[in-house]
Formats: C-alpha cells, structure tokens, sequence
C-alpha cells in the first residue's frame, strides 16, 4: 500500500450530498384493449371515442373489439375515426397488457388472459367465483375493480355516478310504469293543482336515496325517506338543503307509510354481503293495487322479501297486485350516460398510470389506488375476497413496500 498522503488542492470544494429521491421513471407508452361484453346484460363501454382519441393523442395504442360500443350507440367508425384500431378477433383483443372491461371477468374470458395482464373491471362480488380468482392469481395478474377505486377526496368516483344514475333514473322507471298506457294504474308521477301529491317511499338514503328523493321532489311527488342511520338523513337534508319527511327504520311506521304510497324504492345496502330484508311479504301484500316497488338493491339480493331478480328484457313482474322491477344493473339501461361518466374516471387515470411509469410505479405514489387493486402480480390483496373463497391474503402495502 503507498504510502503517500492524499493532495488536497484548495480549488476543490467540499459539500455535504443531497439527499436521494425516489426518481419517478420516464412515462410508459400502454396497449391498451376492450372487449366487447356479452355478460351480466352489458350494454357500456369503459372508455368513450373522445377520452380514447385523447388517449392516442398521448401516444397510447387503443385496440377496441368490433362493435363493443355498440350497447351505448357508439359505432366502429366512432371508434376508428378517434385513432383505435379495431378487432374483429376476440382472442387478440385479450393479448393487450392492459384491459379495460365494463362487465366482471367471466369464466368464458379466463382462457383468453395473458400472464401478468392488468385488468380494470368491476368486480361484483354477489356473482364472484372462487375458481375465477384462482385462475387470475395463477396467471399472476393485477386487477382494479370499479367497485373500490377511490379519488382524491376518499370517495369512490364510479359507484357515485352510477348510483347517481340509478337514483335519478328511478323516478323515470316508476313514472313509466305508473302510466295507463303500460297497463298502469294511470297516476301521473307529480303533484297537479288540487290532486293530492303522488307518495313515494325511499328506503335508504344513500346517494341513489338522495337522488330518487331529489328528482321526485322535483316532480312534485310527496317524499318519505327511511334509514337506521340518523347521520345519513342529516346528511341527505344538507345535500338537498331542504327538510324532507324521514324516519329510522320502524317496521310499524314503515308498513303505515307503505300501505298508502304509490311508489316504494329500496335503496339499502351493506357494503359487503347482503342486502337487509326490511319489507316482509305481509307488508307488500298490504300495499295498494297498482303501485310499484324498484328494488335497487337486488344485486346484493334486495330489501323486500318478494323481490326476484329481472332482466332489461323483461324488467317486472306482479305480486300481490304490486308491480315489482328488479332490475339490477340499472345504469346500463342508460348506457352512452353511464359510459361517459365511467369513462371521465378512467381516461385521467389512465394517463396517470402511465405518467408514472406504469402500474407499479402508480400503486406505490398513490394511496388511494391501493384501496380499488384486488389482485396484484398475482397476489390476493382483498380481504373480504380471502375470507368468502379461504383463499391467502396478501397486504399490498407490504407488498409494494418488500419490491422497493
């Protein structure tokens, strides 16, 4: 070893290192596909023409399935003519890294995934299957689902638009079906001078409650809201800024209020599982000839006990002289409204994901993404997913954390 002493030249200078950052990595170009969906009575598209020409404006590929937004009235020229390029072949759609779907992934798409894919799809946890979740993780993909993907301000952005869509289209769906000319009972849905107002009876009052009360107290309809959560009528007071007739949920006082209105709405829902039964066959049977009841929550099985499940196709049936329609995925009976607002989410978010580099990069900056991925390289990070299949659950903060 030498012996000699280091120079120190006084034209050096000596400063103490920055610190080093977490450098976010160069934007990704995606592929990005949609299928057209043949499950669960699809009619939406997850990403209208305009938000994909933007797409494509920021150097994305878009591949759409021929006539996929067909549902929301949006041709292949709509699509081809926004820079898309569109597929007559199924199995090539699914090869793009990254698919966007508007329906869940059925058994039908499994053979279809790529290994390591990114799915963004709603997830419905009513219809899910374990093998479907097992088949995901064995083909180590990472999925979003619509259901829980939260924005900014802690809130879930597709679920409050398609509940807004659903409350205020449930005023529409009760006004028609009151009509003489659908073999109604021929009650205008409103209030005219000297008739007393139509009652409607909302129970729930969520945003869909908050919506159906809105648009029935526009038509002049007479409103009672029912709830067993006393912060959520305040709540719906505030947002409405008017006092409306509400009530916790007292079976005594319920019947009463159900026996003489023309419409009841049930808009009640556990965040997991099912749906409270608060309206017992002896309640229905002692409403009034000719009313209706739309049973909004019927995805998670429904809140009055005579509710079955109905398709688009064939949306009602009577019991008790009580016409019900149990409808469950409303939003898509007004698809090109409902694709837009899904597709107002997700373009920007796209471009995020991308602006960070990708998925992987996007999870770790961004906390409330977290809260939506259900499967991560594979991984379950759901929980109440693990717990319904006992199936191994992965916390994705340690996850992302480990990969650093």
């Amino acid at each position: 070893m030498s012996s000699t002493k280091p120079i120190i030249s006084t034209s050096f200078t000596y400063e103490t290192l920055e610190e080093t950052l977490d450098v976010k990595p160069q934007g990704a170009n995606l592929q990005i596909g949609i299928p057209k969906e043949f499950a669960f009575q699809e009619n939406r598209i997850a990403l209208i023409p305009d938000a994909v020409n933007v797409l494509v404006n920021n150097g994305h590929n878009v591949i759409v399935e021929h006539d996929a937004g067909e549902g929301s009235n949006y041709s292949d020229k709509d699509y081809s003519e926004a820079g898309a390029k569109i597929i007559y072949n199924k199995a090539e759609i699914y090869k793009a890294p990254m698919l966007i779907k508007s329906a869940p992934v059925v058994e039908e798409d499994l053979a279809l995934l790529q290994m390591n894919q990114t799915i963004i799809s709603p997830i419905h946890h009513s219809a899910l299957k374990a093998n479907i979740i097992e088949k995901m993780m064995e083909k180590r993909i990472t999925a979003l689902s619509y259901e829980n993907l939260k924005d900014d301000s802690g809130t879930y952005p597709i679920v409050r638009s398609m509940s807004e869509i659903a409350g205020s289209a449930l005023m529409l769906i009760a006004g028609q079906y009151l009509s003489s000319f659908n073999k109604g009972k021929g009650v205008l849905l409103g209030g005219i001078s000297g008739i007393p107002p139509t009652k409607v009876v909302i129970i729930g009052a969520g945003i869909v409650g908050e919506f159906a009360t809105r648009n029935a107290l526009a038509l002049g309809a007479s409103v009672k809201v029912f709830d067993n959560n006393v912060y959520r009528l305040k709540q719906l007071q505030n947002n409405l800024g008017q006092r409306v007739w509400t009530s916790v949920l007292e079976p005594r006082i319920l019947a009463k209020q159900l026996k003489t209105c023309e419409v009841a709405v049930g808009a009640l829902s556990n965040e997991y599982g099912r749906a409270p039964i608060v309206v017992s066959e002896e309640m229905v049977a002692a409403m009034r000839a000719g009313s209706i009841i739309i049973d909004v929550a019927i995805d998670r099985g429904g809140c009055f006990e005579t509710s079955e499940l109905t398709t688009h196709e064939k949306p009602i049936f009577v019991k008790h002289d009580v016409i019900h329609y149990c409808v469950p995925n409303i939003p898509s009976g007004f698809a090109r409204t409902a694709s837009q607002a899904i597709s107002n989410v997700l373009m920007p978010l796209i471009l995020q994901i991308s602006d960070e580099g990708g998925m992987e990069e996007m999870v770790w900056h961004n906390f409330n993404l977290r809260e939506g991925i259900y499967l991560f390289k594979g991984a379950l990070t759901d929980f109440y997913i693990s717990q319904k299949f006992d199936l191994k659950f992965t916390d994705l903060n340690l996850l992302i954390a480990s990969r650093r």
